[in-house]
C-alpha cells in the first residue's frame, strides 16, 4: 500500500514538471536517535492567530464585581440592556453582585474554517471573587486587525473555588477568577494562508542550527531528488513543491515523515538566577583548573544584660546591650579539573565539596573568567 501511494505521489509530481525520485531505502525505519522533520521544523506561515474580546459573565452567586469600584461593569451592563429595549433611567445607582466584566481570549488554529469550534479562556477584569457557575454572554473575538473572527458564548468551567468565613477569613483553591469554555467560540472568518502560494514551501526549524538545516536539506534531496531542498540560513530550508493544492498536501505529509539525525546542541551552561536551576550541556568541557570552595558563616547573637543598682544607691535599672559573634568556616579540600573533563566529572567534583546551586554559579562564573570553561554561560 505504501509503495503504491509513493508511486502515485511521484507520478503526480512529475505532471507538475518537477522531477522527483523517491528511493525505496528512505521508506525503511530510521535509527533509534533519528527524528522526523515534523518534530524539528514547521511550515512557514502555518501558525495560529491570537483573538481577544471583552464581555460579561452573568449568573454568579454573589461573587461578581463590586460595582462601586468597577464602574465599567455597570456601563457594559446598561449598554447591553439598551440594545434589547431596556432603558435604565439616568442617575439610577445600579447595584448587582452576579455580573462580572471579563476578557476572553483564544487561539485561532491554522486553516480553521467558519463553523468550527475553538476553546476560549475567560478571565476576570474587575474584582470578582469567583466566576464559578457563571455564563458568558455573546462576545465577539477580534484579531490584531480588529476584525471579528469568532463569537464566544457558554457556561464556564472553573477549576478553583473560594470560601469566605464569617470572621473575614478566606480559603482559596487554585484560581477561581479564571475559567474555560470548551468549544465555546464559533469561527466566523478564516485567515488566509500562504501555504498554496508560489513554487516552494519553507520549513523553519524550531531551534536554529546550521548543521540541522543542512541535514534536513540533504535528507529531502536524498528522498525526493537532487536540488529539491536548499538551506537558506540556520533556520529556513526552501523546498520546491507542486502548485496543485492536493498534491502539495501529500508532498508535505511525505516530507514530514522523513527521519534524520539533527545536529547536536552547542556547549552551553544555563543558569536560572531566580530558581537556582542549572543545566549543563553534554558537550561542556573544562580545561585544567584548580577550584577550592569554602563556606564562611558569621552568627551574631543579641543578649541584653540588665544592670540593677544596689539597694539605697538611688540608681536606675539599665539595659546594657551585648552581642556574641561566632565565625565558622568549613574546611573543604581543593579539587582539580583535568583537561577535557566531562559533564559527569564536573558534577561529581562539585558535589564532593557540597556546593549549593548558588555556590555552583559562582564556581562556573570563575571558571569562565579564567578561560577554563569551554562553554557558553547563559544566566537568565
Amino acid at each position: 500500500m505504501l509503495a503504491h501511494l509513493t508511486h502515485r505521489l511521484v507520478a503526480s509530481l512529475r505532471r507538475t514538471s518537477v522531477a522527483f525520485l523517491v528511493p525505496l531505502m528512505m521508506l525503511s525505519a530510521g535509527s533509534a536517535q533519528a527524528e522526523r522533520i515534523k518534530d524539528l521544523a514547521g511550515l512557514a506561515g502555518v501558525r495560529s492567530n491570537q483573538l481577544v474580546g471583552y464581555g460579561l459573565v452573568v449568573g454568579l452567586d454573589g461573587t461578581g464585581d463590586q460595582t462601586s469600584q468597577t464602574p465599567f461593569t455597570i456601563q457594559s451592563l446598561i449598554s447591553m440592556l439598551s440594545r434589547y429595549g431596556v432603558t435604565v433611567p439616568p442617575g439610577v445607582n445600579v447595584q448587582v453582585k452576579n455580573v462580572a466584566a471579563v476578557t476572553v481570549h483564544a487561539d485561532l488554529p491554522a486553516f480553521a474554517k467558519p463553523g468550527q469550534g475553538i476553546d476560549v479562556t475567560v478571565s476576570s477584569l474587575g474584582n470578582a471573587k469567583s466566576l464559578r457557575g457563571g455564563s458568558l454572554l455573546l462576545t465577539p473575538l477580534r484579531g490584531a486587525d480588529n476584525q471579528v473572527y469568532a463569537m464566544a458564548q457558554g457556561s464556564l468551567v472553573v477549576g478553583g473555588f473560594g470560601i469566605d468565613g464569617g470572621d473575614g477569613s478566606r480559603v482559596t483553591v487554585n484560581v477561581p477568577s479564571v475559567g474555560r469554555i470548551p468549544n465555546g467560540a464559533t469561527v466566523e472568518r478564516s485567515v488566509a494562508s500562504p501555504f498554496a502560494r508560489g513554487d516552494a514551501i519553507f520549513f523553519n526549524l524550531h531551534t536554529a542550527d546550521f548543521t540541522t538545516a543542512r541535514r534536513v536539506a540533504d535528507s529531502i534531496n536524498a528522498a525526493v531528488g537532487p536540488a529539491t531542498a536548499q538551506p537558506v540560513d540556520a533556520t529556513t530550508i526552501r523546498v520546491a513543491a507542486p502548485r496543485d493544492v492536493a498534491q502539495r498536501v501529500g508532498f508535505v505529509a511525505f516530507l514530514e515523515d522523513i527521519q534524520l539525525q539533527p545536529g547536536e546542541a552547542p556547549a552551553r551552561v544555563i543558569v536560572n538566577s531566580r530558581t537556582g536551576t542549572i543545566v549543563i550541556g553534554s558537550h561542556v568541557r573544562v580545561n585544567p583548573a584548580a577550584v577550592t570552595h569554602g563556606s564562611l558563616s558569621v552568627s551574631i547573637t543579641y543578649n541584653p544584660l540588665v544592670s540593677q543598682p544596689q539597694a539605697l544607691a538611688q540608681g536606675e535599672t539599665q539595659v546594657v546591650p551585648r552581642s556574641d559573634i561566632e565565625v565558622t568556616q568549613d574546611a573543604n579540600r581543593m579539587f582539580l579539573f583535568d583537561a577535557g573533563v566531562s559533564l559527569q566529572e564536573i558534577v561529581h567534583a562539585v558535589n564532593q565539596v557540597g556546593a549549593a546551586p548558588g555556590d555552583l554559579v559562582a564556581i562556573l562564573e570563575a571558571l569562565k573568567q579564567v578561560g577554563a570553561l569551554r562553554a557558553e554561560l547563559i544566566v537568565i
